[in-house]
Parts: structure tokens; sequence; C-alpha cells
């Protein structure tokens, strides 16, 4: 059963060949028994409970396409009956006393929770290696790296641990782990999925999305997570749509920008190789390719860890040791309890982060530092406003490299930000992105470890971006493959 697509195990629930009492079970089986860390929390009775509800449903005939199907929530969605954490000792025994927006839209859809999953502390990292309760071990080759910040959600779908599960992206946390881990990922446009209830890294490039084996599956789950949300200031009012209403659409005459700065020094060559074949691939379904320029592309680096360190540093400003939240065993004071509460609660890049944050912030480097880097971010997105005038979707890869070793760059910061290279930009601009499967790594060394196609679309534009997709997944296997 673990090897379906969300389609197919609706249907099966449907036709009652499985209860989603059985099905829960089986998955839970499957994570007790695998040796990853991509799960955080798991409560089976509670599990099984909303398995129960499902099956009455079912009976009762008032299911919806997801009622039944398990689904696992990334640990920076709080949670009323399983803790959250975001991956922090500072909230480590937190139990939310509500479901996050995402939480609860999934919940009302029929889908039962199998647990929460691991994830960089705060979201922050792009390796899942800077979780207080560990890293999480990449199911094609366990001494490499998921990706992060989203590298349980990953490593949970490719291990088949879970059929769903949902992830977010500041900078690229839903397609660099996607890619890492050769599954399918989708970051929406900024403000189409809540953010309540969303523990906050950096407010204006948050942005929740779903994780599954394919893009049929992430349309599925894409129909009940958008909507607006009058908790979420940042909330988008649209009309409601099918997601999959598009799949089936041919891409003759579909152009497909190739961005320059994605081909150039520094980019591996076997993933070079897997993106080249997935690009001709296209062109036989009837696409052409374009080449166009992202000019500011280098410079997204520098904006991003400009603006989302700046944010960072006030939206964690919260966490004090009196409210909720880690506190200090012993200390002199107030400004003392501050202190030790926030030294011991926060990890090592979660603090470089809020140093750097508060520094861009601060008084003489404000104008400097952080409203020059918004003026190049209007750029940026200006960028993809002309490349968009010459293509309809742009392409390239999602990392410049194959997932590397686990603790190969513990001690060098600066090379997990620069991975994420060919994903800023697109959270910069608020566009929505997506990762899907399209090859391997080549060479002893590399050839277990997969390749992701990136596409990026104008703004609202999921479903073309789906259809896109799913015309490549029906003629290549990429996305059926699991580790053995």
């Amino acid at each position: 059963m673990h090897t379906k697509t969300l389609a197919q195990l609706s249907a099966m629930l449907q036709s009652k060949q499985v209860s989603a009492t059985e099905l829960a079970q089986h998955f839970l089986d499957r994570i007790a028994a695998s040796d990853l860390n991509a799960f955080l929390h798991v409560d089976t009775a509670l599990t099984l409970e909303q398995a129960a509800a499902a099956d009455a449903r079912i009976a009762a005939g008032t299911a919806t396409a997801l009622t039944g199907i398990p689904i696992a929530h990334k640990d920076i969605f709080v949670t009323r009956n399983l803790r959250s954490t975001a991956g922090s000792h500072m909230l480590e025994n937190y139990v939310s006393p509500f479901d996050a927006t995402v939480v609860d839209k999934l919940a009302q859809a029929g889908m039962v929770t199998l647990g929460k999953l691991n994830c960089d502390e705060f979201a922050m990292g792009s390796s899942n290696e800077n979780s207080y309760f560990g890293p999480v071990r990449n199911p094609w080759d366990k001494s490499a790296v998921p990706g992060g910040s989203s590298g349980g959600s990953a490593a949970a779908i490719a291990a088949r641990l879970a059929p769903a599960v949902t992830g977010t992206d500041t900078g690229g946390s839903i397609r660099q782990p996607a890619s890492f881990c050769g599954i399918t990922g989708i970051k929406p446009t900024y403000g189409s999925v809540s953010r309540y209830g969303m523990i906050a890294f950096a407010s204006s490039l948050d942005q929740g999305g779903p994780m599954a084996q394919t893009a049929e599956d992430c349309g599925l789950l894409l129909n009940a997570m958008v909507g607006f949300d009058d908790k979420d200031s940042t909330s988008l009012e649209r009309q409601p749509e099918d997601f999959n209403r598009d799949l089936h659409q041919s891409l003759q005459g579909l152009r497909i920008g190739v961005p320059k700065e994605f081909f150039g020094t520094g980019l591996a060559p076997d993933v070079e190789q897997a993106v080249r074949a997935a690009l001709d691939q296209y062109v036989k379904l009837g696409a052409t390719l374009v080449d166009i320029s992202l000019p500011k592309t280098e410079l997204s680096i520098p904006v991003y860890y400009v603006i989302a360190p700046a944010e960072a540093s006030s939206n964690l400003s919260r966490f004090d040791g009196v409210r909720y939240g880690h506190r200090a065993a012993s200390y002199t004071d107030l400004d003392d309890m501050y202190r030790q509460s926030r030294t011991e609660g926060f990890g090592a890049e979660v603090k470089r982060r809020i140093l750097v944050g508060a520094y861009v912030l601060s008084h003489g480097y404000y104008d400097a530092y952080y409203l020059q880097a918004q003026k190049i971010r209007r750029l940026i997105a200006q960028d993809f406003a002309a490349a968009f005038e010459q293509c309809d979707v742009i392409m390239g890869p999602v990392a410049p490299t194959v997932a590397w070793d686990i603790g190969a760059q513990s001690d060098d910061p600066l090379a997990n930000y620069l991975a994420d290279i060919f994903t800023l930009s697109t959270s910069l601009a608020g566009l929505p992105g997506m990762s899907i499967p399209c090859g391997f790594g080549q060479g002893e060394k590399n050839a277990r470890r997969p390749v992701g196609l990136q596409l990026i679309g104008n703004y609202f534009a999921e479903a073309k971006l789906l259809n896109i997709a799913h015309q490549y997944q029906q003629v290549t296997d990429w996305h059926q493959r699991s580790p053995e």
C-alpha cells in the first residue's frame, strides 16, 4: 500500500478495498521500523482514533477525496494534540492550544495525522543537520543529508513512511529537499496558504506547501490547503480552484525559459546532465526552449541573508523564557534570565541568524543593508516579470549539486547558503515553484543521490506548473522509484 499514490489510495478507500484504520496502521508500522530520524512525535492512539472517524465518514457517504489518507506535518506547524517543537530545544516540550490553519484544513478534509516531522531548527538550514533532535538521513543514501529545512518531510515521502506531508519554503525548503530525496514538492504563490499557526521564521517569505510522490498528489493536497484565512494578515482572497483541472493538457507550443545564470560555474556536471535530459524530454512533448536571463540571480543570496535574518531576529524575540518555551534553571535577574534561556534554548545557526538580523536592523545600518536589500528584491521580481514576457515557465536545476554527506559542510555555513542559489530568487519574488525528480547523480558515490528539476511559474500559475510536471511524469518513471 505504501507504493500507491494519493489518487490510488483514495480510490481504494472509497471502494472499500482497504479501511482508513488498516492504512494508518500500515504506515505506523513502517515508521516504527525506520531508522531515518524523520519523525519526532507519533501518537498511535490519536492516529487510529482519527482513522476510525474517517472510516465512519466513508461509510456515511460524506467523504472527500482525501478522507482516510494518512499525512504527516512538518514540526513547524503547531498542533493541539502533538508537541510542536520547530526542531528546537527552545520548544522541546511545547504543546499548542490550537491547530495551525493548514493542519485544520487537512483534518477537515478527513486526513489522518501520522505525526510530526523533523526539520532544521525554526526552519533555518539547508540540510536538516540543525535540528536539536539530530539530523535526518537521506533514504537513498543514509550517509547523505536529505536537504532542508523540510528534510524530515522529504525523507518520509521518499522512504514511503507517509503518502503525503506538509512542508514550508522560505528560501527553497520544499524544493531543495524534494530534489535531494527524489520526490515532488511545490511552493505555491506567497499568500496562497495560510501562515497562521506556522512558527514564524521570515514572515515575508515563509510559505507552506505539499510534498508527495507525484504532481497529481500535490494538486489534491493544494485543493485542501489553499484558501483565505482572516487570521493571517498576508493571506490572499481568491476564488477556490481545482489545481488538477489542467493535468491532461498538451504541452504543444509551451515556451520554456532556460536562464543562463542557472547553468554557469558551480553547477555540477551530473546535475546539469540530468536537467538537460529533462529539458530534451519536454522538447519531445512539444515544448520550445527559450534562452532567457535572470541577471540578479547572484544577488539573491546576499539579499536573502539580510532580509530573512532581519525578520527572524524580530520573530524570535518572543522566545524569552517568560511566556512559553525553555527557561534557564538558574539566573540572577530578569536580563540574565533572558540571556541564559536564549543561550541554552537556541542552536548555533539560529543564534547566528539572530545576530546578523539584529545587526542589519540596528541604527546606522538599516539604510545600508536592510533597505538596500529590499530595493534589490524588487529588481529581482522585475527580472522575472521581464522573463515571463518571453516564456510560459522557467526551468533549471534546484540545487548546484546532489545531496552532500552528513557533516561535510558543518564547519562552513556559507557553503550551505550558497546551495540555495537557484531557489532563493523565486521566494524573494513570491512566485510559485516546484521540484520534480529527473534523474540521479553519476559516478560511484552519487549514483544513488537524486536530482530535481525546478519549475518556476508566474503568480497563481500552480495549475499550469502541475500540468507541466504531470505530463513529464507520464513519460518518465523517476517519481516512481524508491530506495531499496
